[in-house]
């Protein structure tokens, strides 16, 4: 068994994305893109965002610090910490209202 801090690694992952220009950063805590399960600590600095993107199966967001909106559309939900947002199977994009930091919990879908 394995063990993380993801408060730990969220504050540092809130420390790069300060100092970086895109304002994000992120690092894979579990899964990766040869297994079905990923999940992927992401910190954005106020303002900045991941565009417009699919979605690539079932995915949810959990909040850990910060305010976020998620949009899909013409629809937006507001998550803050604690808050499980479920993405939707659509094009989304994830804003940062303030310093944030989430999982990115995803389930790929798998063709056989």
């Amino acid at each position: 068994m394995n063990k993380r801090s993801l408060t730990a690694l969220a504050r540092e992952l809130l420390g790069r994305a300060r100092e970086a220009s895109s304002g994000r950063s992120a690092e894979t805590v579990h899964g990766g893109h040869e297994r079905p399960l990923r999940q992927t600590l992401i910190a954005l600095r106020a303002g900045a965002r991941l565009d417009d993107h699919e979605n690539p199966g079932d995915a949810t967001l959990h909040v850990l610090t910060g305010r976020v909106r998620l949009v899909a559309g013409r629809d937006a939900w507001d998550g803050t910490p604690g808050d499980l947002l479920i993405i939707p199977d659509a094009v989304h994009s994830v804003e940062a209202e303030e310093d944030s930091a989430f999982l990115l919990t995803v389930v790929k879908n798998l063709h056989i």
